[in-house]
């Protein structure tokens, strides 16, 4: 069966193998093709650096990381207002860079990619790190942040709680978990948390373009492959959704949900 072309998805897949864009243009981009056709970038980028010159603006001469981060938590999120969004966290518009500037609240990894890139006016260089469930901003090795609880300093007994909160306590905490993650990587990250938040909202278009997009850049995620399936079977596409579920069992054939997998093949072939 034939994929049909989606140029929204090329696109996507152009600008996020594109070296001369950044992450934060990236992130606009995305928000631009998925539900902001009139979105302009260059006018997200300026207010960007607003709030980046108004803060190198606002300190001395001092250099100790300590301080610096401390003067970029009080400009964020004292000054400034923003702050993650506990209260509507599903809402997809969290993931979308420009909603967040405009309303100053979202998610862990919209608020901790405006929040290194503010950083930045500083000469400060934080990574961000792709801690499970909950994306976190770190300076060397020492300083784990969270930008998404206005900054705060975290020790690994904070992390395990993170970890406790979002497993149900099935999921120890390691080191690796600290690593920086790359670019593409966020990107990937990001456009899967769309997705969720499209299959909270029943949007189940939106949230295959969003696993569409996922594929382009990791065509044998396993993970994704099985949610295509899914969303296809939601949208009634019989036949793509038997391709993709029955691709999922063959590349992960032990996996933990096999036998709900298998009962929706079943289901799908007994309605045709």
């Amino acid at each position: 069966m034939k994929e049909e072309f989606d140029p929204f998805v090329a696109e996507w897949f152009s600008f996020v193998k594109n070296p001369n864009f950044n992450l934060v243009e990236k992130c606009l981009k995305f928000a631009q093709i998925l539900e902001y056709p009139d979105l302009v970038v260059e006018e997200y980028i300026r207010k960007v650096n607003q709030i980046g010159m108004s803060l190198k603006e606002s300190i001395s001469d001092i250099k100790n990381p300590t301080y610096l981060i401390s003067m970029l938590n009080e400009h964020l999120f004292e000054n400034l207002g923003f702050s993650g969004d506990d209260n509507d966290y599903f809402n997809p518009k969290n993931n979308f860079l420009n909603e967040v500037i405009d309303k100053k609240s979202g998610l862990p990894i919209t608020i901790s990619i405006l929040y290194v890139e503010v950083a930045k006016f500083m000469g400060l260089d934080l990574k961000i790190v792709g801690f499970p469930s909950h994306i976190l901003v770190k300076y060397n090795e020492e300083m784990i942040l969270d930008p998404f609880y206005d900054g705060r300093l975290l020790d690994v007994d904070d992390l395990q709680e993170i970890l406790d909160t979002n497993f149900g306590g099935e999921l120890e905490f390691k080191p690796e978990f600290l690593d920086e993650i790359e670019p593409e990587q966020i990107l990937v990250r990001l456009t899967r948390n769309l997705k969720n938040s499209y299959v909270q909202s029943f949007v189940y278009d939106k949230a295959l373009r969003c696993t569409n997009m996922v594929l382009a850049i990791e065509p044998e995620s396993p993970e994704d492959i099985r949610d295509k399936g899914i969303l296809e079977e939601r949208l009634l596409n019989s036949e793509a959704a038997l391709k993709y579920l029955n691709k999922y069992l063959e590349i992960n054939p032990n996996a933990e949900d096999v036998d709900f997998i298998l009962e929706l093949i079943r289901n799908i072939k007994t309605k045709n």
